[in-house]
């Protein structure tokens, strides 16, 4: 999505979003073939490959086969080696999609899996028998004929703006799939729009990049969700739209705060439409500015459909400075510099944020910020107390008077001679906790435990099972704690973060110190 007149990327932002060298815009032939009923997409120039390892459609010979697909899944997204997950930054599909009234009714369960994250943003499934799957993390549905593994990426659609020409526009993410064709029948993509009860007059074909150009492809159906069609060769595909009517996103919002050590408070706001793509390049532009974001947490939905054209403008509450005050909506999944609005407090109070349609002046989205929202995990104990202090008020349950009651009990423990307090954990210990800790085992490890990406990434590369690469983790915090990796330092860590499974884990650790 762009913002007009909205605040682009610095220069310097720029440069590094701009995915290496700029690539030659290609001269575009645009026609309709009568026989396939097509349209075809042919260039009469060749473009270079970009640094960020994406396949290049004009130097791979016929469609991407297993050699060509395996070098281009070993280059792409080079520059995110050390980035999170992608599951973690930015899988909004499932919570965005699940929550309008009308996408919800028509979506069609399929068994979800749970698909294997590899190093740079790479996502393995691999399925044991013929069916219809559906990725948890991304949206895709697959429907096999055999067992088989399944590699597939998310890519950026800039890399092909010059190759989506109107009245088409971008519907959706854009996927890199390799496996063996034969076993994959056909493949489902989500799409960011919602068609309501007026898509009689919107067409949806899938985009599919070849070694000869691009080629618009006939899709099988439609669903409010979905775009399905026959896989015919696997290369970067994703679905697009032609519509005589207005176009409705479904959109959310995404802040981002800078880190430095003045009082004031800096944050980006971007508006983006449903769309992975779009939301990995905010993520990528973030990374690669050259100032330093935490991404804050709150609940990205937008409780109204965008359209374009439509103006919106941000309201603080207290007033802050607001750069740009009013912005027009525009889908900019193809541009590389991605828009955001500037806001800005002198002063490090609690705030309001709101996204209000100009016309009709509905609030399209909401977030309250807080101190505890933006203050590093490494200070949170010294200077969030009043934030830890307001929620505990607000929470007190059953569960909190008995864990409190049990913190209390623990600090009677006797520990004058010091050896129950320090008594280190046993591998037989990590082991059992680890196959205790969820899926959100690399989020722990870093916001809780604050081991390094590059820890994760390390133990992710061995390609061992699950509860083998927690139980790693576990590890790693031990050796960086050393001595201070006690039973009890490990649940003060944890306590308020796992699951009630694992903080009995925890708990039993306690006892038996």
């Amino acid at each position: 999505m762009s913002l007009s007149p909205g605040v682009p990327e610095s220069s310097d932002d720029h440069n590094a979003v701009s995915e290496g060298k700029d690539c030659p815009s290609p001269n575009l032939d645009i026609s309709k073939d009568s026989k396939s009923g097509e349209d075809s997409v042919s260039e009469s120039s060749s473009e270079s490959d970009s640094d960020n390892g994406e396949p290049n459609p004009e130097t791979t010979n016929g469609d991407l086969g297993e050699s060509s697909a395996e070098e281009a899944s070993a280059q792409a997204e080079e520059w995110e080696e050390k980035e999170l997950p992608t599951h973690y930054l930015n899988s909004e599909f499932s919570k965005i999609q699940s929550q309008c009234e009308h996408c919800n009714a028509e979506n069609k369960h399929h068994e979800q899996v749970t698909p294997r994250l590899l190093a740079r943003g790479q996502f393995l499934l691999k399925v044991d028998s013929e069916g219809t799957y559906q990725c948890s993390e991304t949206g895709l549905i697959f429907e096999v004929t055999r067992k088989v593994d399944i590699k597939y990426c998310i890519l950026s659609w800039s890399k092909y703006a010059d190759l989506v020409v109107k009245p088409w526009v971008v519907g959706g993410p854009l996927f890199d799939v390799k496996c063996d064709p034969a076993s994959l029948t056909s493949i489902q993509f989500p799409h960011s729009l919602c068609l309501g009860r007026h898509d009689t007059n919107m067409t949806f074909k899938v985009f599919h990049v070849k070694s000869s150009g691009a080629s618009l492809e006939y899709t099988v159906d439609h669903s409010a969700t979905h775009v399905k069609w026959r896989v015919s060769s696997l290369s970067p595909v994703g679905p697009v739209i032609q519509s005589e009517e207005a176009i409705f996103h479904h959109g959310a919002v995404i802040l981002y705060k800078v880190i430095d050590h003045n009082p004031s408070l800096s944050f980006r706001v971007y508006i983006a439409t449903n769309n992975e793509s779009f939301i990995k390049d905010i993520s990528k532009s973030v990374k690669h500015s050259s100032k330093k974001f935490m991404k804050i947490d709150k609940p990205p939905v937008c409780q109204k459909l965008l359209q374009n054209g439509r103006k919106y403008r941000l309201i603080s509450e207290p007033e802050a400075e607001i750069t740009p005050e009013e912005i027009e909506f525009v889908d900019g999944s193809l541009l590389k510099l991605k828009s955001y609005i500037e806001v800005y407090l002198e002063q490090p109070v609690e705030f309001k944020l709101l996204l209000v349609e100009m016309d009709s002046e509905e609030i399209v989205w909401k977030a309250k910020l807080r101190e505890c929202d933006w203050v590093q995990h490494d200070q949170n104990r010294n200077i969030s107390k009043s934030c830890i202090s307001g929620n505990r008020r607000r929470k007190m349950s059953s569960s909190l008077a008995d864990e409190e009651a049990y913190d209390k009990r623990m600090r009677q423990v006797d520990t004058s001679d010091g050896v129950k307090a320090r008594t280190l954990l046993t591998d037989a210990q990590l082991i059992t906790l680890a196959g205790k800790l969820g899926k959100d085992w690399i989020k722990i490890a870093i916001a809780n435990l604050e081991l390094e990406i590059s820890d994760i990434d390390a133990i992710r590369e061995k390609k061992e099972e699950v509860t083998i690469s927690k139980f790693r983790m576990l590890k790693k915090w031990q050796e960086k704690e050393q001595n201070n990796a006690t039973a009890q330092h490990l649940y003060n860590c944890l306590k308020n973060t796992v699951s009630a499974d694992a903080q009995d884990v925890l708990k039993g650790f306690l006892q038996e110190t």
